[in-house]
């Protein structure tokens, strides 16, 4: 049974999609930028994007029964090619022992204030 999940993020309705989905121990995470859902800004420093992104993944994917070490694939899209020195070692600080497998990938966002937007897919009990 497959079982979608929110993050309450407008946009979710908006554009038609869920934070998450879950059918059995796999967690598919949308493309997960670096909103504050709690005030819905975004910060102009992109490691504090990063951090945000993160965090919504992590909390949707404890929702999902999962952790971050959970994560066996992930796909960060950044705005500029200058943008893979800062997020590089962001992802690493979180990622670096996990190590799954990973593409970045250079993308115009559909905002230009969003500098980074995060996708992963994850799978119960993975954690090595």
């Amino acid at each position: 049974m497959v079982r979608l999940i929110s993050s309450g993020s407008p946009f979710e309705k908006t554009i038609g999609y869920s934070r998450a989905v879950v059918d059995g121990d796999m967690i598919y995470v949308a493309g997960t930028t670096g909103y504050d859902y709690g005030t819905m800004t975004m910060p102009d420093d992109v490691t504090q994007q990063v951090r945000n992104a993160l965090a919504t993944i992590a909390g949707v994917l404890e929702e999902a029964g999962a952790t971050i070490e959970d994560v066996v694939r992930i796909r960060t899209y950044i705005a500029s090619r200058d943008l893979a020195a800062v997020v590089g070692p962001v992802l690493g600080e979180v990622f670096g022992e996990i190590r799954p497998a990973g593409t970045m990938v250079i993308a115009e966002m559909i905002e230009p204030e969003m500098k980074v937007e995060i996708e992963v897919t994850a799978r119960r009990g993975a954690s090595r």
